[in-house]
């Protein structure tokens, strides 16, 4: 039976193929070498000064290349990109045959949080030229990405004190069992051996609760300090980051993101004014989830002009009346009277004060009618006290943005598909699903800087198609090299003028 034959490995060619010619013109790996030569590295923050003593440095657009190339195909850890620098013909033609080892590639990554960032803005920059970037409608939402971090590693209070009561337990029965020993040595020796080994353990507990109550935190992390068990989903949780995306509905390109270690509450107000600071603009909507619905982000979000569009949780069965006719929204507010008016009719005054409870202001409106109303029993769970509701400082932008969903509810429908496509490409396709890296968030947020470029890339690279993504590259290339032209001939007019002169002050 016949086959496909393979060619002799000692077949000497005639004619040797360059390593260029090895790679297709169309191949992406072109895209991402005039991607990373198109940028003024330097300006971005990349250190390229280095001491002249010893073995000189790897540039650090190859190394910046490697990176990209290695998340684009998948590939991130140090010592993998290592390998496929030696047996990778695609990765020997970008960085012409160079082998940085792990160590060089992984500190890299580690040093230049904040010049990866402005990478990553260059992706957007680039689908702002080309008009990929509607900036009208945004979707924001977060995912948890796991930390280099088990969960045995994290500790709160209560862990630490379950630990604790365990080790007195293991104590206490180790000292009955020395106090009734008849004499045996051997177990002597052992049990001194183990009340050793429960007492370090207990110092290493007490040592941990010390630092709790030192930083005023409520968990410690001690394989990546800063990270956070968190609920992932449902009642699942994990040690992790929470990072927050802004994508644009045009076409799922990710305009912003920021890593943090806290949840979704407090953390709307910022990313729009970072998506106003990008866009350059407040004339778009943003949508997010119910986790976002905080009193206080939506002032933020009508301080900064922009309008919002947050779905509205459901109210805990603690918060709702026996009857749900005479729950809160069943109350109509008038805001020239500063009073409520119940569905009985019966109109809820406030004494004027204003109390505070968890950093938020409110007011009290109540009526004496209530007491004696027949369906009193209906409207509250209190049998002694009055209805009693609270107003708080921010109810009015709470009320907007509620007047709002409702009535562009077939907008809020397209948050999901908006918001989700870069995390089910990233987490669903590409597998990464957590950090590599350790030790903090600045670290974590060079992964995550490298994985959102090579997303946007990716989302550049399909829509435009590789031909006109290399002409404007190319272009720009040419322009900065006329740029660095100008400022070398000026810089050498210049010098020249300045040896003549010095040369006609010392003839003098």
């Amino acid at each position: 039976m016949k086959f496909i034959q393979g060619e002799n490995r000692n077949q000497i060619t005639l004619f040797p193929v360059s390593l260029d010619q090895s790679i297709s013109i169309d191949n992406e790996v072109r895209l991402i070498d005039l991607f990373v030569d198109s940028l003024s590295l330097e300006k971005l923050g990349f250190k390229m000064d280095f001491q002249e003593n010893g073995r000189p440095g790897y540039h650090p657009g190859c190394l910046l290349k490697l990176f990209i190339y290695g998340y684009l195909n998948k590939v991130r850890s140090s010592r993998d990109l290592e390998k496929e620098t030696s047996r990778n013909i695609e990765v020997m033609w970008l960085l012409k045959r160079l082998q940085p080892d792990h160590n060089t590639i992984s500190n890299f990554r580690r040093d230049n949080n904040v010049a990866i960032k402005k990478v990553f803005r260059q992706t957007v920059t680039i689908a702002k030229h080309f008009n990929l970037i509607g900036g009208k409608l945004i979707a924001g939402d977060s995912s948890k990405f796991r930390a280099q971090n088990s969960k045995k590693n994290n500790y709160n209070q209560k862990k630490i004190d379950q630990h604790i009561q365990y080790i007195d337990n293991k104590l206490d029965a180790y000292n009955n069992e020395l106090a009734q020993n008849d004499g045996d040595n051997s177990r002597i020796d052992e049990l001194k051996k183990d009340i050793k080994n429960q007492t370090d353990r207990k110092e290493k507990y007490n040592q941990l609760e010390k630092q709790l109550h030192e930083t005023g935190q409520e968990q410690i992390s001690t394989s990546d300090p800063e990270s956070r068990q968190m609920i992932t989903r449902n009642n699942i949780t994990e040690v992790a980051y929470n990072v927050q995306t802004s994508v644009d509905e045009k076409n799922n390109i990710l305009i912003d993101y920021k890593v943090t270690n806290n949840n979704d509450s407090k953390a709307m107000g910022n990313m729009l004014r970072r998506a106003k600071s990008i866009l350059r603009d407040n004339s778009f909507t943003a949508l997010y989830d119910k986790g976002y619905h905080t009193g206080s982000e939506f002032k933020t979000a009508n301080d900064l002009g922009v309008d919002v569009l947050v779905a509205i949780p459901t109210l805990p069965s603690s918060s709702q009346s026996p009857c749900t006719d005479y729950n809160l929204d069943k109350f109509y507010y008038n805001k020239q009277d500063d009073t409520y008016t119940c569905p009985q009719g019966q109109i809820l005054k406030s004494n004027g004060n204003w109390y505070s409870e968890k950093n938020t202001r409110f007011k009290q409106y109540r009526t004496k009618v209530c007491r004696n109303c027949s369906v009193k029993h209906l409207c509250t769970r209190s049998i002694k006290n009055p209805r009693i509701i609270q107003r708080s400082q921010y109810a009015e932008y709470v009320e907007k943005n509620k007047e709002n969903f409702d009535k562009f509810k077939n907008i809020y429908r397209k948050r999901q598909a908006i918001v989700e496509h870069p995390y089910g490409t990233i987490k669903r396709q590409w597998g990464f699903s957590y950090i590599l890296t350790k030790k903090g968030k600045d670290r974590a947020e060079s992964e995550m800087g490298l994985i959102f470029t090579a997303y946007n890339l990716r989302r550049i690279f399909n829509i435009l198609g590789k031909e006109l993504f290399r002409k404007y590259i190319e272009a720009l290339c040419i322009q900065l090299y006329h740029i660095l032209i100008k400022i070398e001939t000026v810089f050498c007019s210049f010098s020249k003028s300045y040896k003549y002169s010095y040369s006609l002050l010392i003839s003098k």
